[in-house]
Protein backbone atom coordinates (compact mmCIF):
# COMPACT_ATOMS: atom_id res chain seq x y z
CA UNK A 1 0.00 0.00 0.00
CA UNK A 2 1.33 3.44 -0.96
CA UNK A 3 1.61 5.58 2.19
CA UNK A 4 1.32 8.87 0.25
CA UNK A 5 -2.12 7.79 -1.06
CA UNK A 6 -3.38 7.28 2.52
CA UNK A 7 -2.58 10.92 3.39
CA UNK A 8 -5.41 13.37 2.81
CA UNK A 9 -4.85 15.80 -0.11
CA UNK A 10 -4.96 18.89 2.14
CA UNK A 11 -2.39 17.35 4.50
CA UNK A 12 -0.16 16.43 1.56
CA UNK A 13 -0.38 20.03 0.32
CA UNK A 14 0.67 21.35 3.73
CA UNK A 15 3.65 19.01 3.75
CA UNK A 16 4.70 20.25 0.30
CA UNK A 17 4.36 23.87 1.42
CA UNK A 18 6.52 23.22 4.49
CA UNK A 19 9.17 21.60 2.29
CA UNK A 20 9.15 24.60 -0.04
CA UNK A 21 9.50 27.00 2.90
CA UNK A 22 12.48 25.01 4.21
CA UNK A 23 14.12 25.12 0.77
CA UNK A 24 13.53 28.88 0.52
CA UNK A 25 15.05 29.45 3.96
CA UNK A 26 18.13 27.42 3.01
CA UNK A 27 18.57 29.20 -0.34
CA UNK A 28 17.40 32.77 0.25
CA UNK A 29 17.19 35.03 -2.77
CA UNK A 30 18.51 37.96 -0.77
CA UNK A 31 21.74 37.53 1.23
CA UNK A 32 21.50 38.19 4.94
CA UNK A 33 24.44 40.02 6.52
CA UNK A 34 25.23 39.44 10.18
CA UNK A 35 26.59 42.60 11.76
CA UNK A 36 29.80 42.63 13.77
CA UNK A 37 29.77 42.68 17.54
CA UNK A 38 30.27 46.20 18.96
CA UNK A 39 33.63 45.26 20.50
CA UNK A 40 34.86 43.97 17.13
CA UNK A 41 33.77 47.16 15.37
CA UNK A 42 35.56 49.21 18.02
CA UNK A 43 38.79 47.23 17.75
CA UNK A 44 38.98 46.71 13.99
CA UNK A 45 36.86 49.46 12.40
CA UNK A 46 36.86 52.48 14.73
CA UNK A 47 39.38 55.25 14.03
CA UNK A 48 39.71 55.85 17.78
CA UNK A 49 41.82 52.65 17.83
CA UNK A 50 44.00 53.74 14.90
CA UNK A 51 46.80 54.85 17.27
CA UNK A 52 47.16 51.28 18.59
CA UNK A 53 47.42 49.81 15.10
CA UNK A 54 49.95 52.51 14.20
CA UNK A 55 52.25 51.35 17.00
CA UNK A 56 51.86 47.69 16.08
CA UNK A 57 52.32 48.53 12.40
CA UNK A 58 55.58 50.37 13.03
CA UNK A 59 56.92 47.56 15.21
CA UNK A 60 56.16 44.78 12.75
CA UNK A 61 57.19 46.88 9.75
CA UNK A 62 60.56 47.73 11.28
CA UNK A 63 61.21 44.04 11.84
CA UNK A 64 60.46 43.18 8.21
CA UNK A 65 62.55 46.07 6.91
CA UNK A 66 65.50 45.06 9.08
CA UNK A 67 65.22 41.43 7.91
CA UNK A 68 65.21 42.49 4.26
CA UNK A 69 68.09 44.93 4.68
CA UNK A 70 70.17 42.30 6.50
CA UNK A 71 69.78 39.97 3.52
CA UNK A 72 70.61 42.82 1.17
CA UNK A 73 73.76 43.99 2.95
CA UNK A 74 74.77 41.10 5.19
CA UNK A 75 74.41 43.33 8.26
CA UNK A 76 71.55 43.38 10.76
CA UNK A 77 70.23 46.96 11.01
CA UNK A 78 73.13 47.93 8.75
CA UNK A 79 75.64 47.55 11.61
CA UNK A 80 76.07 44.04 13.01
CA UNK A 81 77.32 41.25 10.67
CA UNK A 82 74.48 38.84 9.95
CA UNK A 83 75.84 36.33 7.46
CA UNK A 84 76.62 36.69 3.75
CA UNK A 85 74.67 39.16 1.62
CA UNK A 86 72.09 37.66 -0.71
CA UNK A 87 72.55 40.22 -3.49
CA UNK A 88 75.90 42.01 -3.51
CA UNK A 89 77.82 38.91 -4.55
CA UNK A 90 78.07 36.54 -7.52
CA UNK A 91 74.50 35.51 -6.87
CA UNK A 92 73.58 31.90 -7.36
CA UNK A 93 71.16 31.66 -4.47
CA UNK A 94 73.84 30.11 -2.25
CA UNK A 95 72.45 31.54 1.01
CA UNK A 96 68.91 30.43 0.20
CA UNK A 97 70.12 26.98 -0.87
CA UNK A 98 71.90 26.56 2.46
CA UNK A 99 68.74 27.47 4.36
CA UNK A 100 66.49 25.23 2.22
CA UNK A 101 68.86 22.27 2.45
CA UNK A 102 68.95 22.64 6.24
CA UNK A 103 65.15 22.47 6.31
CA UNK A 104 65.10 19.49 3.93
CA UNK A 105 67.80 17.55 5.80
CA UNK A 106 65.89 17.82 9.06
CA UNK A 107 62.31 17.52 7.82
CA UNK A 108 59.54 16.09 9.96
CA UNK A 109 58.73 19.03 12.26
CA UNK A 110 60.73 17.53 15.15
CA UNK A 111 63.36 19.27 17.32
CA UNK A 112 66.79 18.76 15.80
CA UNK A 113 69.70 17.94 18.16
CA UNK A 114 72.59 20.37 17.79
CA UNK A 115 70.42 23.06 16.19
CA UNK A 116 68.91 26.14 17.86
CA UNK A 117 65.57 25.70 19.63
CA UNK A 118 63.79 27.75 16.97
CA UNK A 119 64.66 25.20 14.29
CA UNK A 120 62.24 22.24 14.32
CA UNK A 121 62.42 20.97 10.73
CA UNK A 122 59.92 21.12 7.84
CA UNK A 123 56.86 18.90 7.23
CA UNK A 124 57.15 16.32 4.45
CA UNK A 125 54.93 18.05 1.89
CA UNK A 126 56.84 21.31 2.33
CA UNK A 127 60.12 19.46 1.90
CA UNK A 128 58.81 18.35 -1.52
CA UNK A 129 58.02 21.97 -2.34
CA UNK A 130 61.54 23.06 -1.39
CA UNK A 131 63.10 20.29 -3.45
CA UNK A 132 61.00 20.68 -6.60
CA UNK A 133 60.33 24.44 -6.69
CA UNK A 134 62.66 26.44 -4.45
CA UNK A 135 66.05 24.76 -4.97
CA UNK A 136 65.88 24.70 -8.80
CA UNK A 137 64.98 28.41 -8.72
CA UNK A 138 67.08 29.47 -5.73
CA UNK A 139 68.57 32.47 -7.56
CA UNK A 140 65.07 33.84 -8.27
CA UNK A 141 63.80 33.26 -4.72
CA UNK A 142 66.94 34.91 -3.31
CA UNK A 143 65.62 38.14 -4.83
CA UNK A 144 61.94 37.57 -4.14
CA UNK A 145 62.37 37.01 -0.40
CA UNK A 146 64.47 40.12 0.47
CA UNK A 147 62.47 42.32 -1.92
CA UNK A 148 59.27 41.02 -0.35
CA UNK A 149 60.48 41.67 3.18
CA UNK A 150 61.55 45.22 2.35
CA UNK A 151 58.30 46.03 0.55
CA UNK A 152 56.22 44.58 3.39
CA UNK A 153 58.23 46.60 5.90
CA UNK A 154 57.85 49.87 3.96
CA UNK A 155 54.14 49.25 3.34
CA UNK A 156 53.49 48.76 7.06
CA UNK A 157 55.70 51.63 8.22
CA UNK A 158 54.14 54.16 5.84
CA UNK A 159 50.64 52.67 6.06
CA UNK A 160 50.35 52.11 2.31
CA UNK A 161 48.00 49.26 1.34
CA UNK A 162 48.41 48.07 4.92
CA UNK A 163 46.10 45.08 4.60
CA UNK A 164 47.83 43.82 1.45
CA UNK A 165 51.31 44.35 2.94
CA UNK A 166 50.28 42.49 6.09
CA UNK A 167 48.87 39.62 4.00
CA UNK A 168 52.16 39.11 2.17
CA UNK A 169 54.02 39.45 5.46
CA UNK A 170 51.88 36.64 6.89
CA UNK A 171 52.59 34.56 3.78
CA UNK A 172 56.33 34.98 4.39
CA UNK A 173 55.88 34.10 8.07
CA UNK A 174 54.05 30.90 7.18
CA UNK A 175 56.78 29.84 4.77
CA UNK A 176 59.51 30.51 7.33
CA UNK A 177 57.63 28.56 9.99
CA UNK A 178 57.09 25.65 7.62
CA UNK A 179 60.84 25.71 7.00
CA UNK A 180 61.39 25.25 10.73
CA UNK A 181 61.98 28.82 11.94
CA UNK A 182 59.29 29.27 14.59
CA UNK A 183 60.81 32.11 16.59
CA UNK A 184 60.09 35.00 16.10
CA UNK A 185 57.82 34.17 13.14
CA UNK A 186 55.00 32.76 15.25
CA UNK A 187 54.57 35.96 17.25
CA UNK A 188 54.99 38.13 14.15
CA UNK A 189 52.40 36.03 12.29
CA UNK A 190 49.81 36.61 15.03
CA UNK A 191 50.51 40.36 15.05
CA UNK A 192 50.30 40.49 11.26
CA UNK A 193 47.02 38.58 11.28
CA UNK A 194 45.52 41.22 13.56
CA UNK A 195 46.74 43.93 11.18
CA UNK A 196 44.92 42.16 8.35
CA UNK A 197 41.70 42.14 10.41
CA UNK A 198 42.16 45.85 11.12
CA UNK A 199 42.94 46.80 7.51
CA UNK A 200 40.24 49.48 7.48
CA UNK A 201 41.90 51.58 10.18
CA UNK A 202 45.42 50.14 10.52
CA UNK A 203 46.69 52.63 7.95
CA UNK A 204 44.50 55.53 9.07
CA UNK A 205 47.60 57.36 10.35
CA UNK A 206 49.42 56.81 7.11
CA UNK A 207 49.04 56.91 3.34
CA UNK A 208 45.91 54.74 3.45
CA UNK A 209 44.03 57.63 5.04
CA UNK A 210 44.01 59.33 1.63
CA UNK A 211 44.66 56.38 -0.67
CA UNK A 212 41.80 54.09 0.32
CA UNK A 213 39.05 56.74 0.03
CA UNK A 214 40.30 57.49 -3.49
CA UNK A 215 39.72 53.82 -4.28
CA UNK A 216 36.24 53.98 -2.77
CA UNK A 217 36.90 52.00 0.39
CA UNK A 218 36.43 51.90 3.30
CA UNK A 219 35.78 55.46 4.48
CA UNK A 220 33.94 57.01 1.53
CA UNK A 221 30.50 58.00 2.73
CA UNK A 222 31.03 56.49 6.18
CA UNK A 223 33.80 57.62 8.53
CA UNK A 224 35.17 60.76 6.88
CA UNK A 225 32.16 61.91 4.88
CA UNK A 226 29.30 60.87 7.11
CA UNK A 227 26.28 63.10 6.68
CA UNK A 228 23.90 63.77 9.49
CA UNK A 229 20.45 62.47 8.66
CA UNK A 230 17.90 65.26 8.54
CA UNK A 231 14.99 64.79 10.87
CA UNK A 232 11.54 65.01 9.19
CA UNK A 233 9.61 68.20 9.85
Amino acid sequence: MNISRSIKPEVNTQIKEKRMNIIKSINPKVATQISEAPIMRFLFADTRMAWFWLLLRLSVGAGWLAAGVSKLTGYAFGVRPNGPAWWFMANNGAALKTFANMAIAHGGAQPVPGFPDWFVGAPGWYVSFLQSIVLPNAAVFSYIVPFGEILVGLGLIFGCFTGIAAFFGLLLNINFMLSGVMDPNLVTAVETLFLILAWRIAGYYGIDRWLLPLLGTPWTGSLTRRKTAKSPK
